[in-house]
């Protein structure tokens, strides 16, 4: 990325900085009804994130209008019957907004909350399954940005499937990022969206369901617009057709992410490359003087947060726009009992541009000055 492409590099944990190709994708106008987006573009990216997603066929992907956190509505208010009872696991702002969701909607809610440093227990899962037979779907954030935690998705899927509930996935920061099969991990449904690790551009969510459960939630949804069940329904029957105006610069630049993703060699190299830069940042914020707000074996690729300095003289807003003048935009902290700020690495984001952030930083540190 060069300066006269955009002005800084955006370290956040979307969106994100993007290729120029992902960007220059979007220069073409697409009709909502022509084949050539709905069959040549909407399918084939149903096809391709189901494929990311697992290699069990009994999966489908469906696309939805807005935020992540829409998607995330849509499936929670769609898929949960008016009987059901959802079980929320709740280590962070996003874990917290699932139960929230649930409440707005009337759903039956239970929460299992931890402190925003705290990996969620399996064994208080495991006891919360096994002494309510009520609950019917349990759902967690993978990789909570609030702290940049990456929570144990194996070992609670285990527990879930131990006793036969629905597992709900918010991926919104790890899904394209991490390598992860639903099928063998025994996940039902997987929320993310258009502008995390794929690195498309926001302006659409993305969930991937198995498709004999996603039939059964014909008019249980509770809203129009984010019927998760309606709109794949419309996208089976009309070849890729959205019920509502489609985001369509924002799909096909999400269609040419995914073939950049495969360029640089699926998930796997990306997670690698991820894991460099997260590995390179910590070690240069380090090496200034800074701390990490985690234990490093709790962090997740994809972002980290670092405390503030505890200096009289530092103020996050300072910092922040001395980075920004060299080109680089950071995260204020999200943390309820901690100051900190937060750093990602996820996007068009390499090695190179890590060492030049850590030197930024350093020229940065007036408080030392």
């Amino acid at each position: 990325m060069t300066a006269t492409e955009n002005p800084y590099l955006l370290l956040t944990p979307g969106p994100l900085s993007t290729s120029r190709t992902v960007r220059e994708s979007m220069l073409r106008d697409w009709c909502t009804w022509d084949d050539d987006y709905n069959r040549n573009v909407v399918e084939r990216v149903r096809d391709k994130l189901v494929s990311l997603a697992t290699t069990d066929a009994g999966y489908t992907a469906v696309l939805m209008q807005g935020s992540g956190t829409a998607s995330v509505e849509a499936t929670i208010g769609t898929i949960i019957g008016n009987q059901d009872r959802l079980l929320v696991i709740d280590n962070g702002v996003y874990g917290a907004r699932m139960a929230e969701i649930a409440r707005y909607l009337n759903i039956d809610v239970q929460v299992l909350s931890y402190r925003e440093t705290e990996l969620p227990a399996v064994d208080d899962i495991d006891g919360a399954l096994q002494t309510d037979s009520g609950i019917t779907h349990v759902a967690m954030v993978h990789c909570e940005t609030t702290t940049g935690m990456l929570n144990p998705l194996e070992a609670v899927a285990g527990v879930v499937k131990k006793h036969n509930r629905l597992l709900i996935i918010d991926a919104m920061s790890s899904f394209g990022g991490i390598p992860l099969d639903m099928g063998m991990l025994g996940i039902d449904y997987l929320i993310s969206s258009a502008n995390k690790c794929i690195q498309g551009v926001p302006g659409f969510g993305l969930v991937i369901a198995r498709e004999h459960l996603l039939a059964k939630c014909a008019h249980q949804a509770r809203s129009l617009s984010l019927d998760l069940y309606a709109q794949w329904r419309c996208m089976e029957d009309h070849h890729g057709k959205w019920r509502f105006t489609s985001p369509t610069h924002t799909v096909r630049a999400f269609y040419q992410a995914l073939e950049e993703l495969h360029q640089e060699g699926g998930v796997a190299a990306r997670y690698q490359r991820y894991q460099n830069n997260q590995k390179l940042l910590v070690q240069g914020m380090e090496e200034l003087g800074f701390e990490c707000l985690l234990p490093h074996e709790m962090h997740s690729p994809f972002i980290t947060s670092f405390r503030s300095p505890q200096h009289p003289e530092y103020q996050f807003d300072r910092f922040y726009q001395l980075l920004k003048q060299q080109g680089f935009v950071i995260y204020p902290g999200k943390v309820s009992d901690a100051d900190c700020f937060r750093i990602g690495n996820i996007g068009e984001v390499y090695p190179q541009d890590i060492a030049a952030l850590v030197q930024a930083i350093a020229s940065s540190m007036y408080w030392e000055q």
